[in-house]
């Protein structure tokens, strides 16, 4: 069996000018990396340049506890801001639901099949309903009851509990909670949300029923990063679906949870693969 390799990627953002992608590529190559997949993009009217680049470590002069190190003097030149990952490193997932299940299966099943690259360690609730997919797919499920009086204290709970298991990513696979700006500071762009995109025109507990109700002509989803605004975080991914006179509420629903599951899916895949670059409240997704 041959040995899987480790690949470093390198997600960048700094002032546009000259040379950044020459002089990123000739430090890889110097030092004997090959490049696999590289991706810029210049914004023009911000003047900032984007780039993520992976390479193949096999080969190359700097074990990844150092290339970190023997980058630095080349991101501080161009005034980077950056961040350095390694393929073989599994990040640590938690997935907070409520009732709801169509995006925990969802989820729970890519990950089985091998479609997201993560080990989900802990399925966090404010409910029990959902512990019985938890055990089946031999997860631990932790209940939190969150009510007005308990809600700072269930959080810290959460927040203790996240950081013992050394979470690296928390899903809200449709949890019915607003998270406190501290919780979102604590997981800075590491919390992706997933809703319904008839938002703002149809808020509140039954959007599909007012959306059918005004006869709309598309429904949607709306992946993205939880930020202290509440659902007006950089936006991951998106998808619609067009609907007619003769869809009724039970096919709206239907049609609105399988838009959910597959945005979650493809926003939780493109952060695993350290695809999404962050800036200004929007993303830069960068292959």
């Amino acid at each position: 069996m041959n040995k899987k390799t480790s690949n470093a990627i390198l997600l960048l953002s700094c002032p546009d000018r000259k040379g950044i992608v020459a002089e990123v590529s000739h430090f890889i190559f110097a030092n004997n990396g090959n490049i696999i997949h590289s991706d810029q993009h210049t914004d023009t009217e911000a003047g900032v340049h984007f780039m993520r680049v992976e390479w193949d470590l096999t080969d190359f002069d700097f074990p990844p506890s150092r290339i970190a190190r023997a980058f630095a003097p080349l991101a501080e030149k161009f005034r980077m801001d950056w961040e350095l990952y390694f393929s073989d490193t599994t990040l640590r997932t938690a997935i907070f639901v409520s009732k709801l299940d169509h995006c925990l299966y969802d989820l729970l099943w890519r990950i089985r099949a091998g479609e997201l690259p993560t080990e989900v360690v802990a399925i966090v609730s404010n409910h029990p309903d959902l512990k019985p997919i938890a055990d089946f797919f031999q997860i631990p499920f932790h209940v939190f009851e969150v009510t007005e009086s308990t809600k700072r204290e269930a959080e810290q709970k959460q927040l203790d509990l996240l950081n013992s298991l050394q979470v690296d990513l928390v899903v809200l696979a449709r949890y019915m909670q607003i998270l406190s700006p501290s919780f979102i500071a604590s997981f800075q762009n590491r919390v992706i949300n997933i809703h319904h995109s008839f938002l703002p025109a149809f808020s509140g507990s039954k959007p599909y029923q007012q959306a059918f109700q005004r006869g709309v002509k598309l429904i949607g989803a709306t992946s993205h990063y939880a930020t202290d605004e509440l659902d007006q975080g950089p936006i991951i991914e998106q998808d619609v679906e067009r609907v007619t006179h003769r869809d009724n509420i039970q096919s709206f629903i239907e049609k609105g949870k399988n838009l959910e599951k597959k945005v979650l899916g493809r926003a939780v895949k493109l952060h695993l693969q350290h695809k999404v670059l962050v800036y200004n409240n929007k993303t830069m997704i960068l292959d």
